[in-house]
């Protein structure tokens, strides 16, 4: 009897091997988060962070069960995953560059994930550690390339919409002419902002659902950035109309910021019709 009772391991015990590791994350990252608490995410660019941070958090939660049941550790892939990711942090930290800071959190993740459980309780995290990508600032030379293709062509296509409409509408690069007013296409209406959210929400809504057809999520993915570009074009347009018929001052009010609100609903209304439509017609083979 005593000696099946001292077989069993005590309530908690699966868990103290990761004592040490929540430990050293907190001493790493509290650090760097609270500065972007006071940096980067009170930039309306970034102001996801907290949110992504949050959901990693969850996500991590969500699946903390595969750990205790997951297979021994794997030494030796685990410490050079870790190592790796230490000396990316230590960069970063050092040098002042936030994506390596914030990037740094995927390998350190799997490190210790793969040392500790294995590829079996890495792979049962594999998500989370992927949607750290999400929590990276994107480098500012990656912005300015995309911003300026991005706000032509915005630009161009609500042009011609209005046009074909029959709203006295011209363009001058990035600037709209609509009858008496002038709008200008902003470096937040280009739509790079809302690709970004919007794969974040694409691809944790197709991990939840975890639909079983291959085809189906390669297609809902492929169609992210799409949906995003749309959505924001239709952003632009109903700026620049509320503007022509209720006046400057209604377009750049608080019909302004709620605009960034109605392209999120209508991308995620597109995504989830979308999403629908494809469980219809897409069926998995059942097993013979």
């Amino acid at each position: 009897m005593s000696a099946t009772l001292d077989a069993n391991p005590r309530p908690g015990a699966a868990w103290l091997p990761w004592l040490p590791v929540a430990a050293g994350l907190a001493a790493l990252y509290v650090p760097v988060f609270y500065e972007f608490a006071n940096g980067h995410w009170q930039q309306d660019d970034h102001a996801h962070g907290p949110i992504i941070l949050a959901v990693i958090a969850w996500l991590f939660s969500r699946e903390k069960a595969a750990l205790p049941a997951a297979s021994r550790g794997n030494t030796a892939g685990g410490i050079a995953l870790l190592v790796f990711g230490l000396l990316l942090y230590v960069v970063g930290r050092s040098q002042d560059i936030t994506i390596f800071e914030a990037g740094a959190l995927a390998p350190i993740l799997a490190g210790a994930l793969l040392a500790l459980r294995g590829w079996q309780g890495l792979r049962a995290f594999w998500f989370p550690i992927l949607f750290v990508a999400f929590l990276v600032p994107l480098p500012g030379i990656f912005v300015d390339a995309l911003t300026g293709p991005l706000k032509r062509e915005v630009s161009e296509i609500a042009e011609q919409l209005l046009y074909a409409a029959g709203y006295p509408v011209a363009r001058n690069g990035v600037m709209l002419t609509v009858g008496q007013y002038q709008l200008l296409v902003a470096d937040a209406c280009s739509g790079l902002n809302s690709m970004f959210s919007l794969s974040a929400l694409g691809l944790l809504y197709l991990y939840i659902i975890r639909r079983p057809s291959w085809l189906h999520n390669g297609l809902m993915i492929a169609a992210i950035l799409p949906i995003a570009f749309v959505a924001n074009i239709v952003r632009v347009l109903a700026l620049v109309l509320v503007t022509y018929h209720f006046g400057d001052e209604a377009g750049q009010g608080f019909l302004h910021g709620a605009a960034g609100i109605v392209l999120m609903l209508v991308a995620l209304t597109f995504l989830l019709t979308l999403d629908a439509a494809l469980a219809r017609l897409i069926r998995p083979r059942r097993a013979a």
